[in-house]
């Protein structure tokens, strides 16, 4: 199992964000922990930016040996100054942000909710340099990363319980481009008990199938993690 589609932080966030629900409306949370948005200032949101870029440049500067050593530099001396805030999961603002993109987490590419029904969920999501596999092209293995995620959002559309990926299967259509905005569609296509059965597709802006994925959410027992 995977645990991306189903914690409690970013996926409640941006579904109450959507519907104006509060935090927990899902009755049955299983063993999850219900975290409140947080509200770090606005430094958080510059920080976070500045972190997307630093990780594009990360894979694509090529500077010269006394650059990387003074970049080396700064980069340790900011560890110091975060190093002591270092706190538990639900206590940092990253996944408790439903105003940013990817809410606060540098773990997804940014992306925003643009549709949150029980008839459905759509994500606008975008790429960089960051996700490149190779050719400009985005790497194979992030697409169920964004895949699980989409589906995360959509168990809290349709109001189903807290659930854990049990599978997730993706066909590449199309090769994924960076710095394009991209449309991700997720839906449920059966309900069997604690299963809920869903589906996704990810299209870029001139409606082309760029790939797509179906999987098995499993709902949560009452403290199971």
């Amino acid at each position: 199992m995977t645990q991306g589609a189903s914690e409690a932080t970013g996926k409640t966030q941006g579904a109450s964000e959507a519907t104006g629900k509060s935090e927990g409306f899902i009755d049955q949370h299983g063993g999850f922990p219900r975290f409140e948005p947080a509200d770090p200032g606005p430094g958080f949101g510059r920080f976070l930016e500045g972190m997307r870029r630093l990780q594009d440049l990360a894979v694509s500067a090529n500077p010269d040996s006394d650059t990387w050593n003074e970049a080396a530099d700064r980069v340790e001396e900011l560890v110091k100054l975060l190093g002591p805030f270092e706190a538990a999961e639900g206590v940092g603002p990253a996944n408790r942000m439903p105003s940013l993109p990817g809410v606060g987490s540098l773990l997804m590419p940014p992306w925003t909710v643009t549709k949150f029904s029980p008839e459905g969920i759509e994500l606008d999501v975008q790429f960089s340099r960051y996700h490149v596999g190779g050719n400009y092209a985005v790497h194979g293995g992030v697409l169920p990363l964004l895949f699980d995620q989409a589906f995360g959002v959509l168990i809290h559309a349709v109001n189903r319980p807290m659930s854990r990926t049990a599978y997730l299967h993706v066909d590449y259509r199309k090769v994924t481009p960076i710095d394009t905005v991209l449309t991700a569609k997720a839906h449920v296509t059966e309900v069997e008990g604690r299963k809920t059965f869903v589906a996704a597709e990810l299209f870029d802006p001139e409606g082309n199938l760029l790939a797509e994925a179906n999987g098995l959410m499993v709902s949560l027992l009452p403290g199971q993690p």
